[in-house]
């Protein structure tokens, strides 16, 4: 194989994740200087309850009967002042079912819904049907909000009509472990910035569905959540946005969640991600491509660059490995390679450096996982990677 395709290869290949950090870093930091926090605070808590938006928040439940009694009254104390809290047990095989009854009998702000096991889709789709709120917001059963997360969330689509849903800011709860660490520099210097840099052109790949809220009107138009997909959040941000409206992120929404503390939980989560954002690329095919979802182009164009990274990474190494085992050829140009993992540093670095700036504002504490933060990049683009590769097949086949 011609030896300047193959050094055109590793480039790219070495170059795509640091652009992206670098992409990701300097769009962010537009979003952080121009649009983030800059709608105020929020005076619902002061306003006459009667003119306050409603907020319906439901709260799908499987088999959430250890995490239920810590989570509900975080969820009473909330200071947003008119909400309900519906909670969806979805053919639960513990207690759960009898813990939210025993919740609902005990405050009226409580209502407690019960159906055979048929997916979080179906659940929030329950939940729909009786949600009384203007808004409806979904977290898991073993989230904890933050205090004043509804009233930010709600402020959001209130200033912006052309919005029809807004995602939290997700903090990982449990960090005894170093997967858990490895996770709270993730969340920060990865999926924040991401976030942060889609938001500028107001659409977002995915809303996080342990913690977002949308317009009742707008999933009643869309007809809720599509019970056929494995990632019922991805689908339906994408189900949103096709219909003509954007998403937003809310950095000052958050959400307390506990995340995988073991490798195989961690890759069984990631590849789970993987295959529901590739059976959502390829449901929304058709859609994406008409004119008036121009805006969506370059977040789905984006996705099949990063498909073909991963594809030309995996293609490289074997390459490279066989080259070393068979023909005993090393990295015959050891300038370029050091130069470009020299850059691939450098990118991370200062992606680290921004991202524990910006999150110290809501969260603090965060430069103790400097360290972390700074390698843990190179892990989330090998995992990306296995994921993609495995998750894509998985959702071309799956019926």
């Amino acid at each position: 194989m011609n030896q300047q395709f193959l050094e055109a290869v590793s480039i790219f290949v070495f170059m795509y994740p640091a652009g992206m950090a670098i992409y990701w870093v300097t769009a962010s930091l537009c979003y952080y200087l121009f649009m983030e926090g800059k709608l105020g605070q929020p005076t619902f808590q002061q306003m006459p309850k009667e003119r306050v938006p409603m907020v319906s928040i439901m709260v799908p439940c499987y088999n959430e009967g250890d995490n239920l009694d810590e989570a509900i009254p975080y969820l009473l104390q909330l200071r947003y002042p008119n909400y309900e809290l519906i909670f969806i047990n979805d053919g639960s095989k513990d207690n759960t079912g009898e813990i939210i009854d025993r919740w609902a009998k005990a405050d009226e702000h409580i209502v407690a819904l019960h159906q055979e096991n048929q997916g979080k889709a179906s659940a929030l789709n329950h939940g729909l049907l009786v949600a009384k709120g203007e808004y409806v917001a979904c977290i898991d059963g073993d989230a904890v909000l933050d205090f004043d997360a509804i009233d930010y969330m709600v402020q959001s689509l209130e200033l912006n009509c052309a919005y029809g849903a807004v995602t939290g800011n997700p903090r990982v709860r449990n960090r005894s472990t170093i997967l858990g660490r490895l996770q709270v520099s993730e969340f920060s210097s990865i999926i924040g910035l991401i976030k942060r840099a889609q938001s500028l052109m107001g659409t977002i790949f995915t809303v996080s569905g342990v913690c977002c809220l949308f317009r009742k009107d707008v999933m009643e138009e869309i007809g809720g959540w599509s019970t056929n997909m494995i990632t019922e959040d991805i689908d339906v941000s994408w189900k949103i946005q096709t219909a003509g409206y954007n998403i937003m992120y809310e950095p000052r929404a958050l959400c307390w969640v506990l995340m995988p503390e073991r490798l195989y939980g961690l890759y069984k989560q990631r590849l789970r991600w993987a295959q529901g954002g590739a059976e959502t690329i390829l449901k929304y095919f058709p859609q994406v491509w008409r004119w008036r979802n121009r805006r969506l182009w370059p977040m789905y164009a984006e996705y099949f660059v990063t498909a073909t990274w991963a594809i030309l990474l995996v293609v490289l190494v074997a390459l490279a490995l066989y080259r070393k085992i068979t023909l005993g050829i090393g990295i015959q140009n050891m300038e370029l390679f050091e130069t470009n993992i020299s850059i691939m540093f450098f990118s991370f670095f200062l992606q680290c450096l921004l991202s524990l700036y910006i999150d110290s504002r809501y969260e603090k504490g965060l430069i103790q996982y400097g360290i972390s933060c700074i390698w843990y990049p190179y892990v989330y683009w090998l995992l990306n990677t296995v994921t993609l590769l495995v998750g894509i097949p998985k959702a071309i086949f799956r019926n």
